[in-house]
């Protein structure tokens, strides 16, 4: 029986990695709630590892947020980012832990980087400033991986995914990402009858998205690759590989099929005074597509199964 730890169970891509790993045979999942272990303790999760038995770890625990949460609480997101790696995969490697796969996030890329944005561009320039600490911590994490491979043989790899989105997603007003901020606010727009609905920027900006259960098929997809088909020689192994759909849509698009999705039929209107961002981010998805694995969920499907477990959480609420 192999025991998976998966730091991070209860977020949005922890849990769907949880789904899919539940339906495998001969695996016996190790999940901690936050309140049962303190991923920024180092003595909490040195100890754990030690007593646990662990074969496997999936480190999808993480800080997130959009734009508004990363400008405001900047320290919070690298200093907790950084705590938890660090814990996670050094205790990982002390209790003799071969196999351990790492989240990062396709903001470790430069602002301007060329698209679509290859494995190769990271470290080529500066930042997005935004979220620059939250990138940083990722980055550290990529050479955490690639420096126990290198220093100890360890088999320790990094995902990069693009936008994620569905079930589990965060949908606070301020500090969501996109889809979820407007799934919210379309759907309350809908049930107050309300004749428009504003949306941030010019709608121009192109911005791919993936469903969390495909990013949670591709974590698990990489887990398993033979080394020998993941790199040439796993001692010195570029650690991180990019997770995405290769395909793009502006945000004037994703705004339409969402109110097509949730049924809003009043007007839309952008409003061009607020910042449109990078004018594109599309990840270079061919380096997974040569290893044998591609995305299944289309934008409009996955947007209406996250709509619908969003009404059923809204359900849940109202009844508990």
């Amino acid at each position: 029986m192999k025991r998976i730890f998966v730091a991070g169970h209860k977020g949005m891509v922890g849990s769907a990695i949880v789904r899919q790993l539940n339906t495998q045979p001969g695996i016996e999942l190790v999940l901690r709630s936050r309140n049962e272990l303190d991923l920024l303790n180092q003595h909490d999760v040195h100890a754990f590892f030690k007593s646990e038995n662990i074969d496997q770890v999936y480190l999808a625990a993480a800080k997130v947020g959009g734009i508004i949460a990363n400008s405001t609480y900047p320290a919070d997101f690298i200093y907790q980012n950084l705590m938890l790696q660090c814990n996670i995969i050094h205790a990982a490697h002390l209790a003799d832990v071969q196999d351990l796969l790492f989240l990062g996030s396709s903001c470790i890329y430069p602002k301007l980087a060329e698209q679509p944005m290859r494995e190769s561009a990271l470290l080529t320039g500066p930042l997005e400033p935004t979220n620059e600490p939250y990138a940083i911590a990722k980055i550290a994490g990529i050479s955490l991986c690639e420096s126990y491979n290198r220093q100890y043989g360890r088999n320790y790899r990094s995902v990069m995914p693009t936008n994620l989105y569905g079930p589990n997603d965060n949908f606070h007003p301020q500090n969501s990402h996109v889809i979820p901020a407007l799934i919210k606010r379309f759907h309350e727009a809908k049930l107050a009858q309300a004749p428009e609905v504003i949306v941030w920027g010019s709608g121009k900006p192109k911005r791919e998205f993936l469903h969390v259960d495909d990013m949670a098929a591709a974590s698990i997809y990489v887990m398993q690759l033979d080394p020998s088909s993941y790199a040439a020689n796993p001692q010195e192994m570029r650690s991180h590989i990019n997770v995405g759909t290769g395909v793009d849509c502006t945000i004037h698009e994703l705004v339409e099929t969402l109110a097509k999705v949730i049924g809003f039929e009043g007007k839309i209107l952008f409003d061009h005074t607020k910042p449109d961002g990078a004018p594109r981010k599309l990840m270079d998805v061919s380096r997974l597509k040569n290893l044998g694995w591609e995305y299944s969920t289309s934008l409009e499907q996955g947007l209406k199964n996250t709509y619908q477990w969003f009404l059923q959480k809204q359900s849940d609420f109202r009844e508990s």
